[in-house]
């Protein structure tokens, strides 16, 4: 079978709105994108989502409804002269009454003054923007910019929504893909809901021309498996470091397990991840179980030692650990009161009776004076008042009654009933 020139996935490109699969709520009927088609008024929009959700497609049918003038840049080949040149056309065009869309793809990798350089041609209505970005524009766009566009957001195709994009490859090829319907459903599993990497993996497989049908492993040794969807410095990063830490918190091992292999198969760094389940040690399960915090440790120091992979076994061992162990916020919310009454007493002395006074002048003021060695007192426990004495006594640690922190509340309340003795 001879390739075609135009790829099928050009040749299947969407040629009205409700073409595009798997994002209804923006293309159907009653769809955002479909009534700012409608209007045939241009406005500047960001579409933010995952490769391969469409939103290359959108901005041509947008510029068709608006019948404006469509011209593209990829942030990654453009610079200031190449923007310059583009805004001084379309405000020839504006002169002569013509509109202009202007598609940015990759608008998040243009830098802060860039971006600015958008802000006077869209407020004088040379252009309408349509930005695509597959990072978080609350991070990666500047708020100006943000402030004069419309967001849309996209999502990843769902796996009936890559089904239907395999059926049309087929009626655009004139026949089936010869795949058993195992390596259909493991095809789709890996385009991980990237629209255009499944249908270039479709061309693939068709102009192999195979005999048979393709089982999931034969169709493994002629394909080249994707790597995960991963920015080890943008969104994905944070929300899965965000998913591994909420389903430590939710005492869920196998979920923790999956975002942890998640993260470490993608290559995130071992010891970001590391870092963040020794704070979530002492964040989520503080005093509850206080071995939570040195077998953290422990594994950094394993991970350290061993390094990858062999290391990330003890990275495993934490990640159970922590999850599986009674959880406590006491010792977080003690710290945030604490600062925060810090930062609001001001510059308080301690009470003279604490305050060392290792000079006969010191002594001669009274500092130190009525000051009761616990040691020396009954169950080694005076009940002083440790406190300012401009400040009235506050409660920041409240251990709950899970893991050791029972124990802990018992010894205090008994501390309690003493002090008030």
């Amino acid at each position: 079978m001879i390739a075609p020139v135009t790829s099928l996935a050009e040749r299947l490109r969407p040629q009205k709105l409700d073409d595009i699969v798997g994002q209804s709520a923006l293309t159907g009927q009653d769809g955002v994108l479909t009534r700012i088609a409608a209007t045939g008024a241009p406005v500047s929009l960001i579409l933010w989502g995952p490769p391969g959700s469409g939103k290359t497609s959108i901005a041509p049918l947008l510029a068709a409804a608006f019948g404006a003038r469509l011209v593209s840049l990829s942030a990654i080949f453009s610079g200031v002269a190449d923007l310059k040149r583009c805004f001084a056309e379309a405000r020839a065009a504006r002169d002569a009454g013509e509109r202009t869309l202007l598609f940015v793809d990759e608008i998040h990798r243009f830098n802060r003054t860039q971006q600015d350089a958008f802000l006077p041609v869209i407020e004088d209505g040379s252009i309408a923007l349509v930005g695509a970005t597959t990072e978080n524009p609350s991070f990666a766009i500047n708020p100006a910019l943000m402030s004069r566009c419309s967001l849309i957001t996209l999502g990843a195709l769902s796996d009936d929504a890559l089904e239907v994009l395999l059926q049309r490859a087929e009626a655009e090829l004139g026949t089936a893909l010869p795949l058993t319907a195992e390596a259909r459903a493991q095809l789709r599993l890996w385009a991980d809901g990237d629209g255009r990497y499944l249908l270039n993996q479709a061309e693939l497989i068709a102009l192999s021309a195979a005999p048979e049908p393709l089982d999931p492993q034969q169709m493994g040794a002629l394909l080249q498996r994707r790597a995960p969807v991963y920015d080890r410095a943008g969104d994905g990063h944070y929300g899965l470091i965000s998913a591994l830490h909420k389903a430590m918190r939710g005492s869920d091992p196998d979920a923790s397990l999956y975002w942890l292999a998640r993260m470490l198969v993608a290559g995130e760094d071992p010891l970001f991840v590391l870092r963040r389940i020794v704070r979530f040690a002492s964040e989520d399960i503080g005093l509850a179980d206080p071995q939570a915090l040195v077998q953290a440790m422990a594994a950094v120091e394993a991970y350290r030692l061993l390094g990858s992979p062999e290391g990330e076994l003890a990275i495993v061992q934490a990640c159970l650990y922590c999850a599986t162990a009674p959880k406590s916020n006491a010792a977080y919310l003690a710290q945030k009161a604490a600062w925060r009454s810090a930062r609001e007493s001001g510059s308080l002395l301690p009470p003279a009776h604490i305050i060392n006074a290792p000079t006969k002048a010191m002594r001669a003021i009274g500092r130190g004076e009525g000051y009761r060695y616990d040691h020396n007192e009954p169950d080694a426990f005076s009940g002083q008042s440790y406190w300012p004495e401009a400040l009235q006594a506050e409660l920041f640690y409240r251990p709950n009654d899970r893991g050791f922190e029972r124990r802990i509340a018992e010894r205090l309340a008994w501390w309690s009933e003493r002090r008030k003795g």
